[in-house]
C-alpha cells in the first residue's frame, strides 16, 4: 500500500513538471508583442461582454430617439432606422459574437476531434472512409456550405451555430489524424502498448496530451473565422434574428442607408474588425509560444 508521504512526494513533482513546462510558455508569450496585444483585445472584448448590462448606456432594442440621428454627446455612435442607440447594440453583439463562436468552434472540436482519433487510431478502411467524407466536406466552399446547411434547417442562431460547427469540424478532424500518424510510432506508444495499456489510456494519457498544442492554436484562430461566419449568416438573415443586436445583422440593415448615415454599418463593421484581429494575433502569439522551435525568435 502507497504510503501517505510517497503519495505527497509523488503530488509534489507532478506539480514542479507542470510548473516547468507552464513557465517557459508564460515567459515566451510575454515576449511575443503582437501575442500579448490580441490577449488584451480579446480579455477587453470579453469583459464588454460580461459587463454589457452595466455599461451600454440603453436598452439594445428600445427606441429612445428619433431615427438615425447623427453620433452625439447623448448617443455616441448615433441611432439606427429604428431610433435604437447602436453603442449599446454594439456593446450587446459582443455577447452573441463570444457566444456563437465559442459554442461552434467547442462542436466543431469535440466532433472533429472524435473523428479524427478514430481515423488516426484505427487506420485502415475506417481511416480511408473518413478522410474520404472529410475531402467531399472540403471540396465545398466553407462558407457556401454554413449557407445551405443554416438555409435548411432555418434561420435561427442555434442553427447558425450548428452549422458553422459542421463546417469546421473537418479543419480539427484532418489535423487530429495528422497528428495522430506522427504521435503513434513514438518509442513510448510503443511501450506503453507493451505494458498492456489499453486504447482509452493511450488515447488520453498518451495521444491527447502531445496534440493539445495544435488543438488549441487552431481553436484561437478559429475562433476569429466563426465570428466572421456568423456575421456572415445573420447579414443573410440566416443567424440571428430580429431584435437581437448581432453584429452582422446590424451591418445587413445599416447597408441601405451608407450613403445618408454610414455610422450605422460603421461601428459594427469597427467591432468585428477588432474582435478578428484580436484572435488571429492571440492565435498567432501560442503558436510562437507553444512551439519549442519558435521561441527563441519571440
Amino acid at each position: 500500500m502507497t504510503s501517505p508521504s510517497a503519495l505527497t512526494d509523488t503530488h509534489t513533482r507532478n506539480l514542479a513538471i507542470r510548473r516547468r513546462r507552464t513557465l517557459p510558455f508564460i515567459a515566451a508569450l510575454s515576449r511575443n508583442i503582437p501575442g500579448v496585444a490580441g490577449l488584451v483585445i480579446i480579455a477587453l472584448v470579453v469583459l464588454t461582454a460580461i459587463l454589457a448590462p452595466i455599461i451600454s448606456p440603453y436598452s439594445p432594442t428600445a427606441q429612445v430617439s428619433r431615427r438615425l440621428l447623427e453620433p452625439g454627446a447623448q448617443y455616441l455612435l448615433g441611432t439606427d432606422e429604428f431610433g435604437r442607440d447602436i453603442l449599446s447594440r454594439v456593446i450587446h453583439g459582443s455577447r452573441i459574437s463570444l457566444y456563437v463562436g465559442a459554442v461552434s468552434v467547442g462542436l466543431a472540436l469535440v466532433s472533429g476531434s472524435i473523428m479524427g482519433l478514430i481515423a488516426g487510431y484505427v487506420g485502415g478502411r475506417v481511416d480511408t472512409l473518413l478522410m474520404r467524407l472529410i475531402d467531399m466536406l472540403f471540396a465545398i466552399p466553407s462558407l457556401v456550405l454554413a449557407i445551405v446547411i443554416a438555409g435548411l434547417l432555418g434561420p435561427s442562431l442555434t442553427n447558425a451555430m450548428i452549422a458553422i460547427g459542421i463546417v469546421y469540424a473537418p479543419i480539427y478532424t484532418r489535423l487530429v489524424r495528422g497528428e495522430m500518424l506522427v504521435v503513434r510510432n513514438y518509442a513510448y506508444i510503443e511501450a506503453a502498448r507493451a505494458i498492456g495499456v489499453g486504447h482509452i489510456g493511450l488515447i488520453l494519457r498518451h495521444f491527447l496530451p502531445n496534440i493539445a498544442a495544435p488543438l488549441i492554436i487552431q481553436t484561437s484562430l478559429l475562433l476569429s473565422t466563426a465570428i466572421l461566419a456568423e456575421a456572415a449568416l445573420s447579414f443573410l438573415g440566416l443567424g440571428a434574428q430580429p431584435p437581437d443586436p448581432s453584429w452582422g445583422a446590424m451591418l445587413g440593415s445599416g447597408r441601405r442607408f451608407m450613403e445618408l448615415t454610414p455610422w450605422v454599418a460603421i461601428a459594427p463593421g469597427i467591432a468585428i474588425v477588432i474582435t478578428v484581429l484580436g484572435f488571429n494575433l492571440l492565435g498567432d502569439g501560442l503558436r510562437d509560444a507553444l512551439d519549442p522551435r519558435l521561441r527563441g525568435n519571440t
